[in-house]
């Protein structure tokens, strides 16, 4: 019997087989109770799964009432909601390889797209396995060179592009029933919802109905792409809910935390690729049953850096001694994160008092040859600072039909996107779509000058120089030939 819900787009065959839905080939298996394998070592297991270009805000924890998200509802009610993650770089590569080094994009060398650490830098699997547990990746991996990041692959594409299948999670089912000596961390990296749109129910959503935020442009183009975006979402919920049921199947769900991460924005102006709140800001979600309250939220104020030192920490490493051998581009050692396992714990409410990001377009698809932009954040105000604001800012989202819209029906707004003043300051709290720039208010110096002192330090520290390290990025994509 088959069972297709016009609300969320998801379908099931209620048989005991393999099939395939949407894309994605599930592992549908009796529902019988499995006790969990005996494991001497009692540690828990972790399974960690990523979304690709989600704003936060598109999905029922972080406040949306248009799209269907029933199993991250779920997976909120029975954890914790960190309301204050950040990305450091809004971009998939950068963002994924800052948060398996635990180290800032520049000082790893992975700060453009499509880009590498350098060799030597020791990552979240190696510590993983050192402290005794399998870890396995399934899904997109977009990190480099492989050999740097030990994970056991299971299989996935780098990009879909819609056609057949895109994962196979009954390879980490059976994954996770065959490695049961040890305890493991599962990482389920997703390629939803990122473009092109071709996932889950397309008609499940009516452009007519949809609700745009006031950083967007209105238009017909632009409501039927963000429709189809919001159809991704929910079919990305569908795999979420299949990956809480392999736990569940295997008998692991008491013994393990699941966390959930939205990456960056989407692929729409003014998100992904900038470094505004809906490039960055990033919703994290974390079950562990017996040790997080549920239904609870926290406003630390967190980076991706602290993802991999707070994994350590859990699972009985110490993150400050445990990097000293792994050396970055500069010779230096140590994690530019820190733990937040107390703040999961609802231990503490306060980690950082600024998080800071790095924007590259070299070396990006269709992006500027040289527009590199910094910023820095603290709980009321982002800072912008673009570097090279007389260029012109590009990438793909300029050349879609969509956006020649935007064009003609607000050319004040389609011209900002591309044309920005040097710097930018922001009241996150009072303006959170980022629309009125305060960086020549008089009332806002004393703000605009702590801000830039905080960036200027974090570059150093980085080793960022700017428009020179912008002009550098080709060297750090395998791509073009890089060999470190």
């Amino acid at each position: 019997m088959t069972i297709f819900n016009k609300k969320n787009g998801v379908k099931a065959v209620l048989i005991w087989v393999i099939l395939v839905s949407s894309g994605a080939l599930l592992a549908l298996k009796p529902s019988l109770s499995i006790k969990p394998a005996k494991q001497k070592d009692r540690r828990p297991n972790i399974v960690f799964i990523m979304a690709d270009d989600l704003t936060m805000t598109d999905i029922g924890p972080f406040g949306s009432t248009q799209v269907h998200t029933p199993n991250m509802d779920r997976l909120a009610r029975e954890g914790v909601c960190l309301d204050g993650m950040f990305n450091m770089v809004p971009v998939c590569s950068p963002t994924r390889q800052s948060l398996l080094t635990g180290i800032g994009p520049v000082r790893s060398g992975a700060y453009p797209n499509h880009t590498m650490i350098y060799k030597g830098i020791k990552t979240l699997p190696y510590y993983l396995k050192q402290l005794g547990y399998n870890a396995a990746i399934i899904g997109k991996r977009h990190y480099a060179p492989d050999e740097s990041y030990p994970f056991d692959f299971l299989g996935g594409r780098e990009h879909d592009d819609g056609s057949g299948i895109d994962v196979d999670l009954s390879k980490a089912e059976d994954w996770v029933k065959t490695h049961t000596d040890k305890p493991f961390y599962l990482m389920f990296t997703s390629n939803q919802p990122h473009e092109p749109y071709t996932r889950g129910n397309q008609s499940a959503y009516d452009p007519d109905k949809v609700k745009l935020g006031p950083n967007m442009v209105d238009t017909k183009l632009t409501r039927r792409r963000m429709a189809k975006y919001f159809a991704e979402i929910t079919y990305l919920d569908s795999l979420i809910g299949v990956t809480l049921d392999i736990v569940k199947r295997t008998g692991q769900e008491d013994n393990t935390i699941i966390m959930f991460v939205t990456e960056q924005g989407n692929s729409f102006p003014f998100s992904k690729w900038t470094l505004y709140d809906q490039g960055l800001h990033s919703g994290f979600i974390a079950k562990w049953p017996g040790k997080i309250k549920p239904g609870t939220r926290n406003p630390a104020m967190l980076e991706y850096i602290d993802i991999t030192p707070t994994l350590i920490d859990i699972i009985g490493g110490d993150p400050t001694k445990i990097n000293t051998g792994s050396k970055d581009g500069n010779g230096k050692t140590g994690f530019d994160g820190v733990s937040f396992k107390k703040v999961l714990l609802g231990q503490e409410t306060h980690v950082r008092d600024y998080v800071f990001a790095e924007h590259t377009t070299r070396g990006i698809i269709q992006g500027s040859d040289n527009y590199p932009s910094r910023s820095a954040r603290n709980k009321q105000f982002l800072y912008i600072h673009n570097l090279n604001f007389k260029a012109t800012f590009k990438n793909t989202v300029v050349n879609m039909p969509f956006f020649k819209e935007w064009k003609q029906t607000d050319p004040a707004r389609s011209a900002f996107y591309q044309v920005r003043p040097e710097f930018e300051l922001y009241d996150v709290v009072n303006d959170p779509f980022n629309l009125k720039n305060l960086a020549d208010d008089p009332k806002y110096t004393s703000v605009k000058t702590d801000l830039q002192a905080k960036l200027t330090t974090f570059m150093k520290q980085q080793n960022d120089k700017g428009i020179e390290t912008e002009m550098q990025a080709l060297t750090r994509q395998p791509k073009n030939g890089a060999d470190d």
